[in-house]
């Protein structure tokens, strides 16, 4: 099992998070209380899940009260790098089709860049 591991990060202005390892009920609550910290940074929030190896349903839960807080507020939570092998839940449950998903972060800032503008 792997070790869950968050990083902030600016780019432009806008916060992004790295994660790496597992999203699973035994991180769920630091996953939480991460992003509440992130979040207050920016109105946009992208999570960069490249490094993502298990994400389970109660972190989707999470994912999922984020990202309507975030747009509730005006702002937006992408993700970015999600791997299908990886965060297969995102599909089975829809969320790929109803969350903003990018390939990677660049096309995440490229696409907020583009919505600004």
């Amino acid at each position: 099992m792997e070790q869950l591991s968050l990083a902030t990060a600016s780019a432009d202005g806008i916060v992004v998070v790295a994660v790496s390892g597992e999203l699973d009920i035994v991180t769920s609550k630091q996953f939480d209380e991460y992003l509440s910290q992130a979040r207050t940074s920016g109105d946009v929030l992208i999570l960069d899940l490249s490094g993502l190896e298990f994400i389970d349903t109660t972190c989707l839960s999470i994912l999922v009260r984020y990202w309507t807080e975030q747009t509730g507020a005006g702002g937006s939570l992408l993700l970015a790098g999600a791997r299908y092998d990886y965060a297969r839940a995102l599909w089975i449950t829809g969320l790929a089709q109803r969350l903003p998903m990018y390939d990677n972060v660049a096309e995440a800032l490229a696409a907020t860049h583009a919505a600004q503008n």
